[in-house]
């Protein structure tokens, strides 16, 4: 047998020893248990941010707004968040086990984060807040 082979075996034997780590199964097993149950919490806050009229009439303020500033706002979905760009500016819309959140980020440093309601709150005064004010 070669050194080659020898050691191919050897590295072989050391991932199987890996592999059935029972305490190892289990870490993984529970992690993946945890992201289920939030991603099951979050479902519903992901799925009212996706359809909601609110979601739309927020696009729709975001480009009157930024339209009339003479920039372009860009939006772009990253899984289940929402991601709103002008210039330097950027709000991320994101379902979280809570609800909604928006954070606004100016060159990339955080400025505010805002819990999002879209049943009661207003989509307009949302985009104003963020493509108006510094």
């Amino acid at each position: 047998m070669s050194f080659l082979d020898n050691l191919e075996n050897n590295l072989k034997a050391l991932e199987n020893r890996e592999e059935r780590d029972p305490e190892k199964t289990k870490r993984e097993q529970e992690r993946r248990e945890a992201d289920r149950a939030a991603a099951l919490l979050r479902a519903p806050h992901a799925e009212a941010l996706r359809t909601s009229p609110f979601t739309s009439e927020l696009l729709t303020q975001c480009r009157t707004i930024g339209h009339g500033q003479r920039v372009l706002v860009q939006f772009t979905w990253l899984g289940e968040t929402l991601r709103l760009d002008a210039k330097t500016k950027r709000m991320e819309l994101a379902p979280t086990t809570e609800g909604i959140t928006a954070v606004f980020s100016v060159n990339g440093e955080e400025t505010a984060r805002v819990a999002v309601h879209p049943q009661t709150d207003d989509a307009a005064a949302l985009a104003k807040r963020w493509l108006t004010e510094p």
